[in-house]
């Protein structure tokens, strides 16, 4: 997992991948890089526990990168499926606490992004830490959108469509590096 702003973006990864053959060989590097992304998610929460904090762990079922569009009201932003087992401790977290700080840990493979947000709060030194994944082309939407917001959402909502939380982030850079480029490229096409 790349530290936060470091990135390995590139155009060859920006559009989805096209043959049954190119689907079939991408699926063992998602795999892998997937489960390095739970690999590092667990070591961050073992390490701020060993600083005395209290974590919460979300392994997300899925996770979209959604634009105001497609998202209910105006909500836009990585919206996070928190599946069942993990929704109540998420939502206890979220209740007593205000996660005014956080941090994204981001690498990306064969189109996907694979990220872990850390949210943190450090009055309670709670942290929650969400881990995600999503087709970076199907971002356009929301990459724009935080470009011209100057901002960034993380949502978190059960499978049945139950709202856990919302945060909002000053510096929508870190979920997204290169917004800037890829957003100049997509209006010269």
């Amino acid at each position: 997992m790349r530290e936060p702003g470091e990135s390995r973006d590139d155009d060859s990864n920006s559009q989805p991948l096209g043959s049954e053959e190119e689907l079939e060989a991408s699926v063992p590097i998602h795999k892998d890089a997937w489960s390095q992304t739970l690999d590092d998610m667990q070591a961050m929460a073992e390490e701020l526990e060993d600083e005395g904090w209290d974590t919460v762990t979300v392994t997300a079922v899925d996770t979209a990168a959604e634009p105001p569009e497609d998202g209910p009201g105006d909500r836009w932003g990585l919206v996070h499926v928190v599946p069942d087992n993990q929704a109540e401790a998420f939502r206890e977290a979220v209740e007593a606490c205000e996660f005014p700080a956080f941090d994204v840990f981001r690498a990306e493979a064969e189109g996907r992004v694979f990220h872990v947000t850390q949210l943190l709060d450090p009055e309670t030194e709670t942290s929650i830490l969400i881990a995600g994944n999503f087709q970076r082309y199907r971002a356009e939407g929301a990459v724009r959108t935080a470009r011209e917001e100057n901002e960034m959402y993380t949502h978190a909502e059960t499978l049945s469509g139950d709202h856990l939380g919302s945060f909002k982030h000053d510096d929508y850079e870190k979920f997204f590096p290169e917004a800037d480029r890829l957003v100049d490229l997509d209006e010269e096409r």
